[in-house]
């Protein structure tokens, strides 16, 4: 119990820094994005006075010095309220997030945890029979791994969904130029489903490779400890000293790793979103950037920030569980 009321604790300031200089860092941005709203606006009328007060705090920017903005910040934050979207203004940036975050976490959510789950399986069977014919595609994952997302999902574009095998869309989350209706129904999750295979296929091949090597390696460094050997001299089943004794201990440092890899699931793969024009996250934060959409950038930065922490807040909490000597005190 105290070892969770001390991760609490720590975890609770951190939010609060990350809070803070979530606060902080639009302050610093050069430009004013209420008079880039107002120079909009007054393309089309006049803008009446004190215009620009109203619309500071409406896009949750807030007014008065620093202190009164932060007092306000914290304020909205408390009662959910981010502000309304530059770019889709009056839109409220909740609601811009809500319409994409849903198509992250499915498509990326699913990606990250499918190619953790090969590579560590891979990469446990690798350490374990280290030298077999396994090891000849460690090689390969790894020179997939170096590539940057953008690029893998540009070569998977070219042969897969254009010149050499039109196999999948080019891109979007589904097919907008049918008459499907966004909903549970079999005809529009069947297109989503169509469209997700090729960005998913390009997050699974990124970093599965990152998940083998380093599992592998950790496997072979554990199957020389004191307290594998004694196992093999007790004559346990092969299985069951791979499983029970090697990979459980092997697989601490990649779990650790797995928990920023959960958090930034929110964020999406930026680049390979953008690539495939998915509605994700990722592809709504390149927009908001390149639209100077202040408080959608804000907001989207605090969701990562959070889900980074919580992500981070479980997997210790659980690795806590799987290894009882984190929880001792010294």
């Amino acid at each position: 119990m105290r070892y969770i009321v001390r991760k609490l604790a720590f975890y609770l300031v951190a939010a609060w820094a990350a809070l803070t200089i979530n606060f902080l860092l639009p302050q610093l941005i050069p430009g004013n994005p209420v008079e880039a709203l107002i120079g909009r606006m007054s393309q089309s009328g006049t803008v009446p006075p004190g215009e620009a007060k109203i619309l500071a705090s409406l896009l949750g920017l807030g007014t008065g010095n620093i202190f009164q903005k932060y007092g306000q910040y914290l304020d909205g934050l408390v009662h959910l309220r981010l502000g309304l979207s530059i770019s889709e203004f009056p839109t409220p940036v909740s609601t811009q997030i809500a319409q994409s975050i849903y198509w992250t976490l499915i498509l990326v959510g699913v990606a990250t945890v499918l190619s953790f789950a090969l590579g560590i399986l891979l990469g446990a069977v690798a350490g374990w029979k280290r030298g077999s014919r396994l090891d000849a595609i460690i090689p390969a994952t790894t020179l997939l791994t170096a590539m940057p997302y953008f690029w893998l999902a540009l070569i998977l574009l070219y042969f897969l969904a254009s010149n050499v095998w039109h196999v999948f869309p080019q891109g979007q989350g589904y097919d907008t130029n049918s008459e499907l209706s966004p909903g549970w129904n079999p005809a529009f999750l069947a297109s989503a489903v169509q469209h997700a295979i090729l960005p998913a296929l390009t997050i699974v091949l990124s970093s599965v490779g990152g998940w083998l090597l380093g599992m592998r390696n950790m496997m072979v460094s554990t199957l020389s400890d004191d307290y594998v050997v004694a196992a093999e001299a007790r004559g346990l089943r092969p299985r069951r000293i791979m499983i029970g004794y090697a990979a459980r201990n092997a697989v601490l440092p990649s779990v650790s790793g797995f928990a920023i890899s959960l958090g930034f699931v929110v964020s999406g793969a930026i680049a390979m979103e953008y690539v495939f024009s998915y509605p994700g996250i990722g592809n709504q934060l390149v927009q908001a950037v390149n639209n100077n959409d202040y408080p959608l950038m804000q907001g989207i930065f605090l969701v990562i920030t959070l889900a980074v922490l919580g992500a981070n807040l479980l997997v210790d909490l659980l690795h806590g569980f799987i290894d009882p000597r984190t929880r001792q005190a010294r």
